[in-house]
């Protein structure tokens, strides 16, 4: 009995981790847009929704994987472009209420019409990966949610490379830093929110198909972005690090209420239990774990 406590405490663990790898690289989208504009996008749920239903576009008109995620990345550019010229660039500094409520729109405009643009369109795209379970020392881990995993990890870890060794990914730390400043050294800061959303796009993407892959697709996707809004609060809205930690914490905690509490207190109270953790953070530490906290001069 105490070794299958042990081993059924280590699969939810695991479970746990590879959801908050998953999770991570949804934050980082999120986190990227706010250090850039400042901007909480309260619609990263539907852009990880628009970019798997794009890939499955792909998919179902192309017939090849590889070139329907570049198709959804174009997309999705696409989309950023759009948004950047007709949104955020004609607001200079807005008040905090209208850029949540701008993107809370965009969500809701972006959910409405994708019942009518991928009318047919799968709701979830297929990877040429098995679903069996292997065994890793003695605990039962899902080969797709492994390899989504991986797949995660390997585009932060690459996203990380291009934001701390790159030009732009440096320009964008200073567009973060000190806007004005970053203007002053003759950096392009309309250029830089672009790529900034754009990139957000393209992880969108990647994430929308992991994502599908692992829990199933349909218009439900959008839903993700309520798992991540405690978790970039919890790392901090302006902190890359932060977002990776929360994630993976967040990721554990709710697999552990499914596996330890939904069977006594009911199904659905491991998500509950993110939002259980966001308050006690915002009551111990508003600006989260790596977030910085807001000096005022008075």
């Amino acid at each position: 009995m105490t070794t299958f406590r042990v081993v059924f405490l280590l699969s939810l663990l695991v479970d746990g981790a590879l959801a908050g790898a998953i999770y991570a690289l949804i934050a980082l989208a999120f986190v990227l847009v706010y250090k850039a504009s400042r901007m909480i996008n309260f619609a990263i749920g539907e852009w990880v929704m628009w970019g798997a239903l794009l890939v499955a576009t792909g998919v179902q008109t192309i017939g090849e994987l590889g070139a329907a995620v570049v198709f959804a990345c174009a997309g999705m550019i696409a989309l950023a472009f759009a948004f950047n010229l007709l949104v955020v660039r004609q607001m200079m500094a807005p008040p905090v209420i209208a850029s949540i409520m701008i993107t809370l729109a965009l969500g809701a405009i972006m959910r409405g019409s994708a019942a009518i643009v991928f009318a047919g369109v799968p709701s979830r795209v297929l990877l040429p990966i098995s679903a069996d379970l292997i065994t890793i020392d003695g605990v039962p881990v899902a080969t797709d949610k492994l390899v989504a995993a991986l797949v995660a990890a390997v585009c932060i870890a690459l996203l990380a490379v291009f934001y701390g060794l790159s030009r732009t990914g440096l320009a964008l730390q200073a567009l973060a830093d000190d806007p004005q400043a970053a203007m002053s050294v003759g950096i392009d800061i309309d250029l830089h929110l672009l790529i900034a959303w754009s990139i957000a796009g393209v992880i969108s993407v990647a994430a929308g198909v992991l994502w599908t892959f692992v829990a199933g697709g349909g218009f439900g996707v959008a839903l993700v972005g309520l798992k991540i809004f405690p978790i970039v609060i919890i790392g901090g809205l302006d902190s890359i690090p932060g977002a990776i930690v929360a994630a993976m914490i967040i990721g554990v905690v709710e697999s552990l209420g499914t596996g330890y509490l939904d069977p006594h207190l009911g199904g659905g109270f491991g998500n509950v239990a993110s939002y259980l953790l966001l308050i006690g953070m915002l009551v111990v530490r508003p600006s989260g774990l790596f977030g910085r906290p807001r000096i005022e001069r008075v």
